[in-house]
């Protein structure tokens, strides 16, 4: 079923979905691998999508971590909210990634540890990618991590203006194979940001 519903939401949008099918337990275990579990105190997911990494971020979180999802999607929107829906500290958003700094203001949250990524920037438009970086690099904590992955090298360039360090490792147990970049900032650039 989860097959099927990735399948048509691909379909009927293939520039926000991305991919036709729902990315493999491998690429999770990569994706969470940098996150200090016992110290987090908030962890964005972007685009969960059926929600492969949310689950790899619920077995490993501290209890008292909250995790915010962002789903642009009505389909996997409405699916989240009834597969997590008495999950304590788990809270789900219906819209665009790119109004993080409002969503975050409006709770009173003034930072967050990391930003778990599925969103597929090489084929959102550049103005909307744009701002989702440019959001996320202001809100993350000092030594917080961005973490992302692509199908393809095209994007890790674009994405290193936003973030002064990147790292990338393949996971090739996931069809197609992906790239994993783990982003984050050196101290002295996070002057005039949410960072603490």
């Amino acid at each position: 079923m989860k097959f099927l519903s990735f399948l048509a939401q691909y379909i009927s949008n293939p520039r926000t979905v991305g991919a036709v099918l729902p990315s493999s337990s491998y690429l999770a275990d990569k994706m969470v691998k940098s996150i200090n579990f016992e110290q987090a105190r908030y962890i964005l997911e972007y685009g969960p999508g059926t929600g492969v990494f949310t689950e790899k971020l619920l077995q490993n979180r501290n209890p008292n971590t909250a995790i915010i999802l962002f789903e642009n999607n009505e389909e996997f929107y409405k699916l989240l909210v009834q597969k997590y829906n008495e999950v304590d500290n788990l809270f789900i958003y219906n819209g665009s990634a790119e109004k993080v700094d409002w969503y975050l203001e409006k709770y009173g949250i003034t930072y967050v540890d990391y930003v778990i990524s599925g969103l597929p920037f090489a084929s959102l438009p550049k103005a909307v990618s744009h701002r989702i970086l440019f959001k996320t690099s202001k809100v993350l904590r000092k030594n917080g991590k961005f973490v992302t992955f692509q199908y393809s090298n095209v994007m890790k360039a674009y994405i290193e203006q936003f973030f002064s360090k990147v790292d990338v490792s393949i996971e090739i147990r996931n069809v197609p194979p992906a790239m994993v970049l783990c982003c984050s900032l050196e101290e002295e650039k996070m002057e005039g940001t949410y960072a603490i």
